[in-house]
């Protein structure tokens, strides 16, 4: 669907839900076509923009709400343009349909024609026409007779509930908003049912240009009187919201009476059932992700138990070397230790032994020199006697003391070796 535009006049806006700031607003659309004429020089086009200008210009006083290109060709480009008010179109078309454009570079002359929009609506006669020739249709029962509106590219915000703080739609807003034409038997959004993809493989999220969410539902009246009503109020309009602020957007919504029997109880019936199947579905998916979930789980337990004991016996060896390690350190430094406490010891009795002989050979040495001193003492003693007497005997000798006895020549020759060698014995 088109993007929401801003609305700047309001006065033929009809109040559709006033608590909620919905209004229906005319369409007031137009198709220009302009035919383009055959170009004789080779590389030479004439610009869209260029003709879109010159409409604007043709348009005099008044100004187009929006004016974009439906269709391109080499022989026309087809323009839509919309307008403000209804009445406005009649001014529009006169200043258009009929008129020519002289493009400048160009000699032939552009024709110009404007026409009211055709809208796509669907009329009374198509849907009585449906219904009466459709032959799996019971017009006796709801949902197979023409009682329900098939609503598309409705703004998720503008059918909102109220303080909810969410942008999805809601039902009784939507009941709210269209019960004006009747008593309302059934409403269905499809976007609110986390199924419906599934179950239909349709993406019930759409897009507008201007990047809002809309969605699509279907209300279903208990009369076709309400149904009537709502078709009618519906032809030929576009939705239009107003703001607190006063500020007004409009666009255009898609509206078809239901041709698939989209609330009637059967296919009620069967959503339900295919709802459950879903769900009964997804309890098994969510059971089975579950077991998985905790089988994943268990698995990486035994896993972890597996790296922990891993991590164990890994720790455990590299504990072993370490202490085996340290072991063969202590053993290298307990011999080492006692080598050189061997070292020590036997440097210590060999320091020892030498001390002992030094101390013995200074005894023996101290012997020998107490010896030599007794010896030498004795010597001395002996000396001294032998000295006075060889005094004696010398001054007798020398004296030739003629009162002792006469010494003997022996005798003389004896005192005289004692004289020359006292220690003689």
């Amino acid at each position: 669907m088109a993007a929401a535009t801003i609305v700047h006049d309001t006065s033929e806006a009809v109040e559709l839900c006033g608590t909620h700031g919905l209004y229906l607003k005319p369409i007031t659309k137009m198709t220009i076509s302009v035919a383009l004429p055959q170009l004789k020089q080779p590389g030479k086009s004439i610009s869209n923009w260029e003709v879109m200008e010159r409409l604007k210009g043709m348009v005099q006083a008044h100004q187009f709400s929006t004016l974009r290109i439906a269709k391109s060709t080499m022989d026309f480009i087809r323009f839509e343009g919309e307008v403000e008010n209804k009445s406005l179109v009649k001014s529009f078309l006169a200043c258009l349909d009929g008129k020519t454009i002289k493009l400048s570079g160009f000699s032939d002359i552009l024709k110009v024609r404007a026409a009211e929009y055709k809208i796509d609506f669907p009329t009374r006669h198509d849907w009585d026409s449906f219904f009466r020739d459709a032959k799996d249709m019971n017009e006796t029962l709801p949902g197979e007779r023409p009682d329900t509106i098939h609503l598309e590219g409705l703004p998720c915000k503008w059918f909102a509930a109220k303080d909810s703080g969410s942008e999805k739609p809601s039902e009784d807003v939507l009941v709210n908003v269209f019960e004006k034409f009747g008593d309302i038997r059934n409403v269905d959004i499809p976007m609110l049912d986390p199924y419906r993809e599934e179950m239909t493989g349709r993406n019930f999220h759409t897009f507008s240009f201007g990047g809002h969410l809309n969605f699509e539902a279907y209300v279903q009246y208990r009369e076709y009187a309400g149904f009537i009503k709502a078709m009618n109020a519906l032809r030929g309009m576009k939705l239009m919201f107003k703001g607190e602020d006063g500020k007004a957007v409009a666009c255009n919504i898609k509206v078809s009476f239901d041709s698939t029997k989209h609330l009637s109880d059967a296919s009620i019936k069967k959503r339900q059932l295919e709802r459950q199947k879903l769900q009964e579905l997804e309890k098994q998916r969510e059971e089975q992700k579950r077991k998985e979930k905790e089988a994943e789980e268990k698995q990486k337990e035994e896993e972890r138990k597996q790296k922990e004991l891993e991590e164990y016996e890994r720790e455990r060896k590299r504990e072993e070397k370490l202490r085996k390690r340290e072991q063969k350190q202590k053993d290298r430094e307990l011999r080492r230790n006692k080598k050189q406490l061997e070292k020590m010891q036997a440097e210590e009795q060999k320091k020892l032994q030498e001390k002992i002989k030094l101390e013995e050979r200074k005894l023996l040495l101290a012997q020998r020199n107490l010896q030599s001193i007794r010896l030498i003492a004795e010597l001395l003693s002996r000396a001294k006697v032998n000295f006075f007497d060889i005094s004696r005997r010398l001054d007798r000798y020398l004296t030739g003391d003629m009162t002792l006895a006469p010494i003997s020549a022996q005798n003389r020759e004896s005192d005289l070796m004692i004289c020359l060698d006292p220690f003689q014995p």
